[in-house]
Parts: C-alpha cells; sequence; structure tokens
C-alpha cells in the first residue's frame, strides 16, 4: 500500500508538469499571479470559515467533546491529507491521534482515549458523505442543466449511487458491528500477552459502546449531514471566490457543478496523496465545460494547493506543539527513577 501511494504521488506531480507544459508555464504563472494578495486572502478567509462549518457539523454528532477540540483535529486530519505525502487513509489516523491529544487541552480541554476518538472521526466522516452525496447530485444536475451531453454525468451519477450503497452498509456496520470489532481483536491480539488481548476487547467494546450512543440521536446526525451539506456549499463559494479574482466569468450554480463533480471524481482517488494531478485534471475538464481557460483552472488548482498549505502548515505546527506539550507533562507527572524500586527489590529489603 505504501509503495502504491507513492507510485500515485508521483503520477500526480508527473500529470501536474505535463499540464503545466502543455498550457504553458507563463500563462499558468500570470494566471496565478493575477489574483493578488487581497484575492488569495479572501480564498483563505473563505475556506477558514468552511473549516468553522465541519468543525460546527462534527460538534453536532458528539457533544460530549468541545467543540474547539473537535475543530482543531479536524484541521489536523484536514491537514495531513492535503499537506502530508499520505492518501486519505493517511490523514485518518492522524485526526484520530490529533483527537485524542487536540490543539486545546492545555486550555482547558479534557483527554479524550482512542476509542471514543476513533468512533468520533467515523461519524464525522459518514455524516460529511452522507453531506458530500447530497452536494454532489446537486452539482450533476446543475452541470446536465448547462451541459446536456457532458460525458462526466453519467459515471459521476453511478459513483455516487454506489458510494451511497457503501455508506448505507458502513453505517449498518456501526450501528451492528459489535461483534465484528470483538472478531478483529481477538485475531489481532490471539499472539500476544493476555493484559495486552483483555484490553483490545475492551477497547472494542468501549468503541462500540460510544459509536451506539452516537447512533442512539439520529437528530443529531441529521443535524451534522446537513451541516456538511452547507459546508460543501461553501467549498463552492470558495471555488466561485477564486474564478472571481482569476478574471473568469461564473455563475455560482456553475462554480457547484465545477467543485461538486470535482469532488465526486478525487472521491475515487483516495489513494492519490492530496489527489496530485487528479484535481487539477478534473478542474481543467469541468472548467472547460463552462468555457473558462484551461491555465485559469490550473491556476485555481495551484491557488487552492497553496491556500491548504497556508493553512495547513501551521496548524500542523501547532498540532505538534500540542503533542511536545502533552509529552513534558507525562514526563513531569512520572516519579524519579530513584524513588521507583522494583517489586522484587523492595521486597528483598523488607525481609532484611
Amino acid at each position: 500500500m505504501k509503495k502504491l501511494t507513492i507510485l500515485l504521488a508521483f503520477l500526480g506531480l508527473a500529470l501536474i508538469t505535463g499540464c503545466t507544459a502543455w498550457l504553458g508555464a507563463g500563462s499558468v504563472v500570470k494566471a496565478v499571479l493575477s489574483i493578488g494578495l487581497v484575492g488569495f486572502g479572501a480564498t483563505v478567509l473563505a475556506q477558514l470559515a468552511v473549516d468553522a462549518i465541519l468543525g460546527l457539523a462534527w460538534h453536532a454528532a458528539c457533544r460530549e467533546i468541545g467543540l474547539g477540540h473537535l475543530t482543531g483535529s479536524r484541521m489536523v486530519r484536514d491537514a495531513a491529507a492535503t499537506c502530508l505525502p499520505f492518501s486519505q487513509l493517511g490523514g485518518i489516523l492522524v485526526g484520530i491521534r490529533a483527537t485524542c491529544s487536540g490543539l486545546s487541552q492545555g486550555r482547558g480541554g479534557r483527554p479524550v482515549e482512542w476509542p471514543e476518538a476513533a468512533s468520533a472521526n467515523i461519524v464525522d466522516l459518514t455524516t460529511e458523505v452522507l453531506g458530500q452525496i447530497v452536494f454532489v447530485l446537486v452539482a450533476v444536475v446543475f452541470l446536465v442543466a448547462h451541459q446536456q451531453s457532458s460525458p462526466f454525468a453519467k459515471p459521476v451519477i453511478i459513483g455516487t449511487a454506489l458510494l451511497a450503497l457503501g455508506i448505507g452498509g458502513f453505517i449498518w456496520t456501526q450501528q451492528h458491528g459489535g461483534t465484528i470489532l470483538k472478531r478483529v481483536a481477538r485475531g489481532l491480539s490471539r499472539n500476544i500477552a493476555s493484559q495486552w488481548h483483555s484490553a483490545m476487547l475492551s477497547s472494542a467494546d468501549t468503541m462500540q459502546q460510544r459509536l451506539d450512543e452516537v447512533w442512539s440521536h439520529p437528530g443529531r446526525i441529521a443535524q451534522a449531514a446537513l451541516l456538511h451539506v452547507v459546508a460543501w456549499m461553501g467549498s463552492a463559494v470558495t471555488v466561485w471566490v477564486a474564478y472571481y479574482f482569476l478574471g473568469a466569468h461564473l455563475s455560482f450554480t456553475g462554480a457547484i457543478a465545477i467543485e461538486g463533480v470535482a469532488c465526486g471524481i478525487m472521491s475515487a482517488s483516495f489513494l492519490v496523496p492530496a489527489g496530485l494531478g487528479v484535481q487539477e485534471a478534473a478542474y481543467m475538464a469541468l472548467g472547460s465545460a463552462f468555457g473558462i481557460d484551461p491555465s485559469l483552472s490550473l491556476g485555481l488548482s495551484l491557488l487552492r494547493r497553496g491556500r491548504d498549505l497556508v493553512i495547513g502548515v501551521p496548524v500542523l505546527l501547532l498540532w505538534q506543539a500540542s503533542e511536545m506539550r502533552l509529552l513534558r507533562q507525562r514526563e513531569r507527572a512520572i516519579p524519579p527513577a530513584r524513588e521507583q524500586k522494583p517489586a522484587a527489590y523492595a521486597a528483598s529489603e523488607r525481609s532484611r
């Protein structure tokens, strides 16, 4: 899996390089520079607003964890997927770790054990996909209304239908997967020490209890999914703003069509780190359907990557600083070595 991810990343970089060479590096650079600091700042602010909505969506489903904690963890998860050479699966694992530690524990946040963190991330991903399905279907409607013979409509609809079936099975597994989790835990812990075996079985039980608790509030799940639809619409706003400052004339419904169908295409390429190459090709092809020059669409994709770096790198640095702070706190909590005597040594002293 690691070799495949690296290979796909190199292929994506090669595709970006090829597109830039084909369009002419000068026109691409001109498109990127034409947005200016004001335009770039507007795209960054728009994305931060979307991040705030994503935090609200997560907190709507998992209200036992603080809003600031979840918003920070969500930003770390997204930053890992967009700024680090990980696939989306790697970003999810980083997100679980960030949920355990959090960016706000130093300011009164409570620690979160990994079963609760894993279940919270699973639920958030589920509600996000539910919102994405609605968003992609709306985008396809707008795309077909603009271009009835669009070659993207049928594949994206089929992919969305398969995604809906998959997420339906995923939801069922979360609600009835206690036995499955226990079997996985037994299989993983079969050849390790008994205390670890018991701990893994206990963690599986705890994780299933957390999932059952969250899914026992369908109103919260619906609210989270609805907020994710709003967040997806917000991502279309960021596309519309970027195209506006790039000088392209695009309606908001066109921005929804481009962003929604592009997201559907990128979801099928989840193994490609940061969607390298896939994002660029999708924006160029969909932008051309709306009469936008491919160099502007490639410039949009590069601006989006620049925006992700401007937001993601500081977030990852803050998270690492938080991890270091927690590590130092644990080290201070551990008594000095000279005060800790092995049990056998203490017993021999008592016998004397």
